[in-house]
């Protein structure tokens, strides 16, 4: 799919950016053969991944950010492999206080995402920011307030938009060879352990770890091994618990629902959302449910979401995707590949899995690359990774609180006033989010 959709505008040329304040107007004008600069806040294992990607593109990467030195440490070794030199900073304040850095690249956990990307907006910087874009409805609609007001380039970390399965996959929907969708699934299946990832008792910090700035703007709690969730070779378990995250929901399904919005160049949101999960199998001192089951209701079609810990059996010959059923065929995609299975019955399906063409991350950064330099909206504009964003955020609402939520997407807020409150958080002071 070509990179100039509607959704992406030029800013204003040669006398508009002149009228730009001078940290803004520095960027617009740099030379096409100038290296950007980069810093990057948080530094574990999704960290250290986009660390790679943005030196693969051309990043100079001039600091590094992470409140557990270990994290820190390791992150030089694989800058210094690359011949580059970061200095090492613990407080991301004085990355945004550093006007010699163009852009930041935020891979925190998720209740730091919107305000450090408001933050880093205000300071004139582009950013680069992991999924989910947030943790409350409220904090989505202030990051593209702030990306708008400051004139920047915010890119989310909704990577697939970036690989040729996906964009094959949303052509081959818009092309209308699917026949008329009236019905879309996500779906993750798995087979975790009984004892998930155990129920440590509460302590204090490790070694090397400021505690205190990690929780930031959450509420107070006692250190806990779960609830920070750093392992070896896995991905952190902090995702698992309501303070900081959604799980399975805004971890796996704002990648997997997000294709859907992109397949419809990102003009649907859900008008109704329910939900019903629970911990039915898992067995740890984690929060969010081993089993859920959310539905859309869209103006044209039907979406549902299936999260399954302890229920492995695939669909469409997958354990994970994202479907469209359309009155023709079918077309099942993920990271692996896609799959069309005609409506006639006996056709065999039509796959696609070359695995030279799997590619995501870098070409994501590499949009993300281009995008600051031409000031083009990048393919995961941040107000389409909000919008993702807040459709499951509100389907994880609609289950906390037993109740269907219909969305205003005018007014930016569910009809049903009594769950108002539910969209917003206040932060711990000192933090306060604010554009």
């Amino acid at each position: 799919m070509p990179n100039d959709t509607p959704r992406r505008e030029f800013l204003r040329a040669a006398s508009a950016a002149a009228l730009l304040p001078s940290a803004l107007r520095n960027v617009a004008a740099a030379p096409a053969n100038e290296r950007l600069t980069i810093a990057h806040i948080g530094l574990g294992r999704m960290g250290s991944g986009n660390l790679k990607f943005a030196m693969e593109t051309g990043f100079q990467v001039v600091a590094l950010c992470d409140v557990y030195q270990p994290a820190l440490d390791k992150a030089q070794d694989i800058a210094r492999q690359s011949g580059q030199s970061p200095k090492l900073v613990k407080d991301f304040r004085e990355i945004l206080a550093d006007k010699s850095i163009d852009a930041v690249c935020i891979s925190t956990p998720d209740h730091w995402h919107a305000y450090m990307t408001v933050e880093a907006c205000k300071a004139g910087k582009d950013v680069y920011v992991e999924k989910p874009a947030c943790v409350y409805v409220r904090e989505g609609q202030l990051m593209i307030e702030a990306a708008r007001k400051y004139n920047r380039i915010v890119q989310g970390g909704t990577m697939q938009r970036s690989g040729y399965f996906f964009k094959k996959a949303a052509e081959i929907v818009k092309s209308g060879d699917l026949g008329e969708i009236t019905f879309c699934r996500t779906w993750q299946s798995g087979l975790s352990k009984k004892e998930g990832y155990g129920s440590p008792q509460d302590g204090p910090p490790v070694a090397g770890l400021d505690w205190e700035m990690w929780l930031g703007p959450a509420p107070e709690r006692p250190f806990n091994a779960n609830r920070w969730g750093v392992k070896p070779d896995a991905f952190s378990t902090f995702r698992y618990f309501w303070d900081y995250a959604g799980g399975a929901m805004t971890d796996w399904n704002v990648h997997l629902l997000d294709i859907v919005h992109y397949a419809f160049d990102d003009k649907i949101m859900p008008v109704r959302v329910t939900a019903l999960g629970n911990r039915y199998y898992v067995e740890d001192n984690t929060e969010t449910p081993d089993t859920m089951v959310a539905t859309y209701q869209y103006p044209k079609f039907i979406a549902t979401y299936e999260s399954r810990t302890a229920a492995p059996a695939p669909l469409f010959e997958e354990t994970y995707g994202t479907a469209f059923i359309g009155t023709k065929a079918s077309l099942a995609v993920n990271r692996s590949g896609y799959r069309i299975f005609p409506a006639a019955k006996g056709a065999q399906p039509i796959v696609e899995n070359d695995k030279t063409k799997s590619a995501m991350n870098l070409p994501h950064w590499q949009n993300f690359r281009d995008c600051i330099k031409t000031r083009q909206r990048p393919v995961a504009e941040i107000e389409t990774t909000v919008r993702t964003s807040t459709a499951c955020i509100l389907s994880n609402l609609a289950m906390r609180h037993d109740t269907m939520l219909d969305w205003d997407d005018a007014a930016k807020t569910v009809k049903q006033a009594d769950a108002r409150q539910y969209l917003e958080f206040e932060y711990r002071a000192p933090w306060k989010l604010e554009v």
